[in-house]
């Protein structure tokens, strides 16, 4: 018969953990839910500790600062974004490629654009390969160093502004009641061709700008 030393130990209790277990992944993903909600202003540690189901103190051990939380949705946003034509392809074949996916990584997350259109790269691994892969790719183009990362600026801008576009509505420059004052608008409105307007105007932008950057980069001086 077994003694009471060799009583079998108590089993550990099944289910699932009494606190909510943080990820790294988990965070961001709340994050990411709450800036598309309510915007830069409504992200604040408490909101998010809430939303995870934690004490602010817990998420403390995770993340120091809101601008890191704000880093780390900035990293893994700009971590799908395709780069990988630099160095394979001429420039600005490269160029349109990361412009289009950079275009449709944040289609997915217009929310996203104002916050990280001013977040600092520092400390975020992604983006900074992203940004070292373009920069590197177009010094070995020939680009001077000096018009690289205003090169790199140009389009973001474009591409940012882009993304942004994509959530207008349909009638944004229907005049309405002022359509006698404005012909112009009118008549342009009227000409455009249905369909998806946003992606239209984009690669006549990307287009044209690519345009521009060949003939700034063949210029003599």
């Amino acid at each position: 018969m077994p003694t009471a030393a060799s009583s079998p130990a108590p089993r550990r209790g099944r289910g699932r953990p009494s606190r909510p277990v943080l990820t790294a992944d988990g965070i961001t993903t709340e994050a990411v839910a709450l800036l598309e909600e309510r915007g830069q202003d409504g992200l604040t540690m408490a909101a998010l500790a809430r939303r995870l189901g934690v004490a602010p103190s817990a998420l403390y051990n995770h993340v120091a600062t809101k601008q890191d939380v704000l880093r780390a949705v900035q990293d893994d946003v700009n971590r799908g974004i395709d780069c990988s034509g630099f160095g394979r392809l001429p420039w600005d074949a490269a160029l349109a490629d990361w412009a289009r996916s950079y275009r449709d990584a944040y289609e997915r997350h217009p929310a996203l654009v104002p916050v990280m259109a001013v977040t600092p790269v520092r400390s975020a691994p992604h983006t900074v390969e992203m940004y070292e892969r373009v920069s590197s790719g177009l010094l070995a183009a020939g680009w001077p160093a000096h018009l690289v990362t205003n090169v790199v600026v140009a389009v973001e801008s474009f591409v940012l502004g882009s993304a942004l576009d994509t959530e207008a509505p349909a009638d944004i420059f229907d005049p309405g009641d002022l359509a006698a004052s404005a012909p112009g608008v009118t008549t342009a409105n009227a000409a455009r061709p249905e369909g998806d307007t946003a992606r239209a105007a984009f690669e006549l932008g990307l287009s044209a700008l690519l345009t521009g950057l060949r003939g700034l980069l063949a210029a003599p001086g």
